[in-house]
């Protein structure tokens, strides 16, 4: 019981973490956002790329934390297909739709009305992959545990002792927690 205060508050510390990383993204995008409600064209920050070059950001660093985490971490070996499936899956929703917007209205010619309702939600949708992208991550780095460390690849499991067999601390059964 005494670990979960402690995994509380790193989940919240990370929590806190990936918000700051979204924030600092998206505070260039604010300015822009300020100085045309300043002129009072407000109405063209939707129908400018200013959100879809957010959003295809923040697709990048989450693929980014996807493949770090993948990279770095030889556990996460046997979850790849689940990380290249969250990768696809960024590419297909965030990714290719944010270019095309971009390419497409820096094309020149008129703007469709539906792209101030799509850029916003290409945004969204975005920060969702992102926060999952490192929640994700850091779960499967974690493990099932309550936040305990994982043994070294040539540590040898804790209560064994050479050929005098298993203690009982090693046969105790941690309890499940529900994620």
């Amino acid at each position: 019981m005494a670990d979960k205060p402690d995994t509380e508050n790193r989940s919240l510390s990370m929590m806190y973490g990936t918000y700051a990383d979204v924030l600092f993204v998206l505070f260039p995008f604010l300015v822009i956002c300020m100085q045309r409600l300043w002129d009072g064209d407000l109405y063209s920050v939707l129908l400018r790329p200013d959100l879809s070059i957010a959003s295809a950001i923040l697709a990048g660093l989450a693929i980014g934390k996807f493949v770090l985490g993948l990279v770095t971490e030889r556990e996460l070996g046997r979850f790849r297909e689940r990380i290249v499936f969250f990768i696809a899956l960024t590419l297909l929703l965030v990714m290719g739709p944010s270019l095309i917007l971009i390419l497409s209205i820096l094309g020149g010619g008129d703007v469709p009305g539906f792209v101030a309702f799509v850029q916003p939600v290409l945004l969204i949708v975005a920060i969702s992959l992102y926060t999952s992208a490192i929640s994700i991550t850091n779960l499967l780095t974690q493990g099932p545990g309550t936040g305990e460390r994982r043994p070294e690849e040539n540590e040898p499991p804790s209560g064994l002792h050479g050929a005098r067999g298993r203690t009982a601390e090693s046969l105790s059964i941690p309890p499940r927690t529900n994620l």
